[in-house]
């Protein structure tokens, strides 16, 4: 059986999901375990392939290659991760980490832009606005952030990196400066800032 493997990686949970179809609609199993972030690098890594091993065993299916949600991105010419709230990942290979663990192809993209691109091409977007040209979507979880989807000049949707990032700061006047002088995004309006 052709299965679809995805994680999303955060700061406070790591949750899984297998799809037998690339559809909203065809999850076989969704499953979710803590980060522990605060266990370093290692730790979060150890987490992400025992929550795979968990899928494996409760599907009975193996996957081909896993695609990863992240904070922050992969930035390809240093081959790293970079601009993470959970920041024991910035400077990681992660990419690569995940690939020699798994001993599987991983994709990783991050996690606001893959929110916009899922709500772009399989969310309510098509159904409620099937001509748009934008589309933005924001995460506020341990951390917030932002993702912006363009459409083409030939109709098909592709992602575009969006600035916006939890470790941009607040300035007095609501604008945005450096992250070192104010209160940044993430302790301002994440999903832990509005709880409290």
């Amino acid at each position: 059986m052709k299965s679809y493997w995805g994680i999303d990686l955060g700061g406070t949970k790591i949750e899984g999901v297998v799809l037998s179809a690339p559809s909203p609609d065809a999850v076989l199993i969704r499953k979710r375990i803590d980060t522990e972030a605060h266990n370093g690098y290692d730790h979060i890594l150890s987490q992400i392939v025992r929550l795979i091993e968990l899928l494996k065993v409760e599907t009975g299916l193996q996957p081909e290659r896993v695609g990863f949600s992240t904070p922050g991105t992969f930035d390809p010419a240093r081959q790293a991760m970079k601009n993470c709230n959970t920041t024991v990942l910035n400077g990681k290979p992660m990419k690569q980490d995940l690939a020699r663990l798994l001993g599987l192809p991983v994709e990783i993209a991050n996690d606001a832009n893959c929110l916009a691109l899922a709500e772009a091409t399989m969310g309510i977007v098509p159904d409620v606005v099937p001509d748009y040209q934008t589309v933005f979507g924001v995460i506020m979880g341990t951390g917030v952030g932002g993702g912006i989807v363009v459409r083409s000049k030939h109709g098909e949707p592709y992602d575009r990196p969006f600035v916006l990032n939890g470790l941009q700061g607040l300035g007095a006047n609501g604008g945005i400066t450096h992250w070192k002088r104010m209160a940044t995004l993430a302790t301002a309006v994440s999903g832990a800032a509005l709880n409290r």
